[in-house]
């Protein structure tokens, strides 16, 4: 009874009726009876106290009646049995294929003597015949059958494992100093990523030390620590999060329930070969790329030194104008992409600091859903697959022989550096490149099935629904943007060394305002646009003093850049000695001549008597009727203006909800709306404002509404 748990040791009388056992009543009261006449509360060491809520009293499996002392045995013997053989099975299932199938095999044999014995032959005879047929010793049969003598029929398989595989193995660990290696894993454990046998060793400095005693040799304590943190574990805290992410596989994406142009994405890439601008500088040249998702096709691309929003603005209008507005854009969160005039407005735009005055971005005032892909992770954007695939085909053609540099620092080819291609014959190599990308048969993508790009997009894209761009549409991103604020006094508004200026202007200066432009010809005028998107009106360009476009004021002011760095660090060869060594070597303790000092007007504070302010001359103007009448005309629009603007201030909830159903209907029928309503109640839609007054005009009418 000592393997019984202790729950079954002890019994309180209402268990003791509920298990049946013999010569033993089956009610509470009884037992209790029972236990008083027997007097079984007189012995201290077989009964006791209950603990707990209730109290009473608990005894001891050995106060019952023999028979029924026998059931709990054989009740817990079965038990252990069962427990026992449960493990043995588990052992059987962790043995090597090998040993489970020699327990196969000697569960056949015993099979057969079993077969002989039913056939009239005695056991002897029995083991003899199939111990000569299986070339075997009858003591092995024997020793066989002993094992399995008191096993169940059906559970004799794991029992003939070899032996070595059912012994009990004995923990042979030797002690080990926790605090060596708490130690030990604090060194190791780090986002450095040290060897580990440099931890080791200053481990064992350590111990050394602090007197440690107990400690493993390297291999052992690498095995303890490797046991004692998951690998997982070790990875993350050694390689951080992108390591962490290199343990589990990657989330393999369906694309075959998309259709063309439901979603594309974005990026940029450095091409492999020296390209020869025409500012007579020699670099990779970057590449930006737009990709539709479901065919895989590439869309537009633009080329420059280094990746910017003009470049990728340029891409993306070029896509839209040829295939049409997408639903979904996924991008990288690099400064290209999260760039203001792309994406700005966007809830999750990561880049740059957000303001609440900020203008939508181009993306959010189409409607296109922003996906941000996961930084770093490359498989999150299926176009890093088409640009590996242009980075072994284009920058490798014969016609970048002496150009290509190598794809790492350390795969330079023989000929590197000994030539760069003039950039008009690279964007000839590269337009053809991206052709046969596009053109190539037999991609193995789910929804190409063997097909090129070309024509599972074009496939896809007769049947698709297609959103296509409206003028105004047009004109917001094939111009640039930028937020500034029009001069306090006549309105007039400064943009890269140019002014801009309308009649109208004088009357909204001061204010913030967004100006459109196209950042290849500054001279051509902006468009100007309120913070909420509204068209205000045309402003050209009064004093042309600025560069003629965006990118070459870039690349001018690059240019700048680097000559000033160079003349700074000619400046110290040319003048060797510091100007403060030269100024601590000069003058001394002489004091000032008086002449000096008297040069050095004190002023005047607190305590001075005000010098009298000298009289402003009378001027009289002439009288001007006309202009005075044009001057009150002025004064009275201005003060209606004021007046407006006071009443849109008061604008009630109800007022908007109604404005809103108001573009919902319109949009329904399918009348035009303005640019500025199409954005304000893509906003606004989601509004708890909206949504509460739209259900309560569900239920009640007109008079939920106010």
């Amino acid at each position: 009874m000592s393997d019984l748990e202790p729950e079954r040791v002890w019994w309180t009388a209402s268990q003791i009726a509920e298990a049946k056992l013999p010569d033993l009543p089956t009610t509470k009261r009884r037992i209790n009876d029972l236990a008083e006449r027997e007097r079984w509360n007189n012995d201290p060491e077989l009964s006791r106290r209950r603990q707990g809520k209730g109290g009473g009293w608990e005894y001891h499996w050995k106060l019952l009646p023999i028979r029924a002392q026998l059931k709990l045995l054989d009740a817990a013997k079965s038990t252990a049995r069962a427990q026992a053989t449960a493990e043995v099975w588990h052992l059987f299932e962790q043995a090597p294929d090998r040993d489970r199938e020699t327990a196969r095999t000697r569960l056949e044999i015993l099979q057969k003597v079993e077969m002989f014995q039913q056939a009239g032959f005695t056991k002897v005879i029995a083991v003899d015949k199939v111990a000569r047929l299986s070339g075997i010793s009858d003591r092995t049969i024997f020793i066989w059958q002993e094992r399995v003598k008191f096993v169940d029929h059906g559970d004799e398989l794991p029992y003939l494992l070899p032996r070595q595989r059912l012994a009990v193995r004995k923990d042979m660990k030797k002690p080990v100093s926790k605090a060596f290696m708490d130690y030990l894993k604090s060194l190791y454990l780090r986002l450095e990523g040290p060897p580990f046998a440099v931890c080791y060793r200053l481990a064992v400095t350590e111990a050394e030390k602090e007197s440690w005693t107990d400690i493993p040799a390297q291999r052992t304590a690498q095995r303890r620590l490797e046991a004692d943190v998951p690998r997982v574990s070790r990875v993350f805290l050694r390689e951080g999060e992108a390591g962490l992410l290199k343990c589990f596989p990657p989330q393999i994406r369906d694309r075959s329930e998309m259709e063309a142009m439901e979603g594309v994405n974005a990026d940029c890439h450095k091409i492999d070969v020296f390209v020869s601008w025409p500012d007579g500088r020699i670099t990779r040249p970057q590449i930006i790329a737009f990709q539709d998702i479901y065919s895989g096709k590439i869309l537009s691309w633009r080329v420059d030194h280094d990746p910017n929003k003009v470049m990728v603005m340029a891409a993306f209008g070029e896509m839209v104008e040829e295939f049409g507005i997408p639903r979904h854009c996924l991008v990288d969160n690099g400064r290209e992409f999260a760039n203001k005039w792309f994406t700005g407005g966007a809830p999750t735009r990561f880049r740059f600091k957000v303001r609440e005055d900020d203008p939508l971005g181009i993306l959010p005032m189409l409607g296109i859903k922003i996906h941000w892909a996961l930084p770093g992770h490359g498989q999150a954007k299926p176009i890093e697959r088409a640009f590996r695939d242009i980075a072994n085909s284009v920058a490798k053609d014969p016609r970048f022989a002496g150009a290509y540099v190598g794809n790492r620092p350390d795969a330079k080819p023989e000929n590197y550096g000994s030539k760069a291609v003039p950039i008009d014959t690279f964007l000839e190599v590269l337009d053809e490149g991206i052709a046969e990308h596009n053109a190539r048969q037999g991609r193995r993508s789910p929804t190409c099935n063997g097909r090129s790009f070309d024509q599972t997009f074009a496939e896809s894209y007769a049947q698709a629904r297609i959103r296509k761009a409206t003028d105004a549409q047009r004109a917001l991103w094939l111009m640039a943007q930028h937020v500034g604020k029009l001069h306090k006094d006549n309105g007039q508004l400064q943009l890269h060394g140019n002014f801009y200026y309308a009649d109208w202007m004088s009357e909204i200066a001061g204010q913030k305002v967004v100006a459109r432009f196209n950042p290849e010809d500054l001279h051509a005028g902006v468009h100007i646009f309120d913070l909420d998107g509204v068209f205000l009106g045309y402003a050209e360009c009064r004093q042309k003093v600025g560069f003629f476009d965006l990118t070459g004021a870039r690349e001018a002011a690059r240019k700048r850049a680097r000559i000033l760095k160079a003349e700074k660090a000619l400046a110290k060869e040319y003048a060797p000695v510091p100007i403060e060594e030269i100024a601590a070597g000069m003058g001394g303790d002489t004091p000032a001549p008086a002449h000096l000092e008297a040069k050095v007007v004190a002023p005047e504070f607190r305590g001075t008597a005000k010098r009298p302010s000298p009289k402003k001359p009378s001027f009289n103007p002439p009288e001007t009727p006309e202009l005075d009448a044009q001057q009150e005309a002025l004064i009275l629009e201005m003060e209606e203006r004021r007046k407006a603007q006071i009443e849109k201030e008061k604008e009630t909830p109800a007022d908007r909800f109604w404005q809103a159903m108001d573009i919902l209907k319109r949009m329904e029928n399918g009348e035009p709306i303005g640019t500025w309503e199409a954005g304000w109640i893509a906003r606004y839609q989601d509004h708890p404002e909206f949504t509460s007054r739209l259900s309560m005009f569900e239920l009640y009418g007109e008079i939920g509404v106010h």
